[in-house]
Parts: C-alpha cells; sequence; structure tokens
C-alpha cells in the first residue's frame, strides 16, 4: 500500500473528549451522559446491543448530529474522514472509479482544481493499494458490493484525514476483503491517525482492536480490549439496554455557561 511518514502532528493533537455527551433525535436520547477521551493515534473499537447508540455517536463525531447536552472536544478545525454504514452514493452515477475516488483529493484539488498527472498517480496508487488495478475505468455500476467498498477505502486513503470514523465496514464484504481492509487500519494506526470503527463481530475485535467502547446507551466500559469484552460487561450492556423505551419523554438540555449544545467546527468529510 502507499507509503506515508507517520504524522509528526499526532503526537501533539488532542485527545477527542467526550464530556457529559447526551444524544439523541427530536430530543429524545439515544446516547445518555457519555464520557471519555480517546487519545490520538488510537484504534478503537465500538460495540454493544443493536439501538445501543453506536452509529449515532459517530454521526456527532462526524458533526452530523448536534448533541442535546454536554460537549465534544478535540475534533474542532481537524479534517475527519467518515464512512456511513449505508453509503448514498448511486452506482448508477455515470462515473468511473478513478474519477469517484479522486473525489478524495478535494481537500488538495478544491472546487477550481486540475486533476493532473500527480493525481491521477495517486488515485491508481490508492486503488492498487485495496486490490482494484485495472478497475479504473470501469464504471461504478459494473462493481459488486464489495468492489464498491474497497473503492470507497481507496478514496479513504487520498482523503487522508489525521481522523477517520467508519460504521459497520466489514458487515457485508467477504473475509478476504475484511482481511486487506483491516490491514489497513493497522497501517493508518502506525501513520499516528484515530481510527474509530463500530463493530458487531467481537471476534474481530478481540484480534484487531486495543481499545473498545461498550455502549447501552450510555458507557457501560471502555479501555483495553480484553478488559472490556467480558461476560459481566455484555451482560450488564444487555441489561442497561433492555429498559429503555424509544417513546420516553424527550431529554432537555441543562441551561448554564458551561452546559450547551456543541456543533463542530470542523466538517466531515463523509463518504456517500
Amino acid at each position: 500500500m502507499p507509503h506515508a511518514p507517520a504524522d509528526p502532528s499526532a503526537s501533539s493533537a488532542p485527545a477527542i473528549g467526550l464530556h457529559d455527551l447526551t444524544l439523541g433525535y427530536d430530543r429524545h436520547p439515544a446516547v445518555h451522559h457519555l464520557n471519555a477521551d480517546i487519545a490520538p493515534g488510537s484504534l478503537l473499537a465500538l460495540v454493544g446491543p443493536n439501538g445501543a447508540g453506536k452509529s449515532t455517536l459517530v454521526k456527532a463525531l462526524a458533526g452530523e448530529l448536534r448533541p442535546i447536552s454536554g460537549t465534544v472536544s478535540g475534533l474542532a478545525g481537524r479534517r475527519i474522514a467518515w464512512l456511513p454504514q449505508h453509503s448514498a452514493l448511486d452506482p448508477s452515477f455515470p462515473i468511473d472509479v478513478r474519477r469517484m475516488v479522486a473525489m478524495g483529493l478535494w481537500h488538495r484539488v478544491g472546487a477550481l482544481g486540475r486533476f493532473t498527472t500527480e493525481h491521477r498517480r495517486l488515485c491508481d496508487e490508492a486503488l492498487a493499494a485495496v486490490g482494484l488495478t485495472g478497475f479504473e475505468t470501469r464504471g461504478l455500476d459494473t462493481l459488486s458490493g464489495v468492489q464498491l467498498q474497497r473503492a470507497l477505502f481507496a478514496r479513504l486513503i487520498l482523503q487522508d484525514a489525521p481522523v477517520v470514523l467508519l460504521d459497520e465496514p466489514f458487515a457485508a464484504v467477504d473475509h478476504r476483503t475484511s482481511t486487506d481492509l483491516l490491514a489497513l487500519l493497522h497501517h493508518w494506526q502506525r501513520q499516528g491517525k484515530t481510527v474509530i470503527v463500530v463493530l458487531h463481530d467481537l471476534a474481530q475485535v478481540r484480534a484487531h482492536f486495543p481499545l473498545t467502547l461498550l455502549l447501552a446507551r450510555e458507557r457501560v466500559a471502555f479501555g483495553p480490549t480484553a478488559e472490556v469484552l467480558t461476560d459481566a460487561h455484555w451482560a450488564r450492556a444487555q441489561r442497561l439496554h433492555e429498559p429503555f423505551d424509544d417513546d420516553a419523554p424527550t431529554c432537555e438540555a441543562p441551561q448554564g455557561p458551561h452546559t450547551h449544545a456543541h456543533h463542530h467546527g470542523h466538517g466531515a468529510e463523509a463518504l456517500a
């Protein structure tokens, strides 16, 4: 895969801080009073029962969802690459694979920039890194779901963001593709990037992710994966999740100088 030096700013980058964070929709809370500090350069898995708030948290980190209360710190002014669970990309859109991947160079090229020979080379290197050499001029409508996911990861490579957010990126791919893309996540971590991934495969989490946050609409456990993924913690997550009522009364944000809804100024580079 393309070689890149470790990010020299990684050691001085701020931790991503979640401070009494409550998230929800139409003021119905999906995540309650969450506190955590995620060190720069972390490779973190977000796990929990279905409906535990994992995707909601990722949306908030991406700047797509304003908190009901509490704050997120450490992301202002930082570029973020975000791959949602369900991409809004229309495979019938008349564009070839290379041009779709080239969208990851937006931070370099800009709206009026010219696509150069160097940019073409970077696109082809990224496609080679995800096993798609020879697919450069194929239309998106010719790709399988697995091939499209690999192409989206090639675009992530070109975004070269210091923070990467992925929501169930391996849910519909084969074992070989999962293995290849997991190797890419480890490569990003070695570069100093912070990589946060929503996952449901706990064996995969144990094998590849040194840090885990277990959610059940609130923090159940956070820390080294072996210490978080215990039978006791998982049983507690199930117990905590069951009583929640999606039709419960709305949650009011507390008022005061130190408690306010937070909106990121960074703007996530969502892959859709």
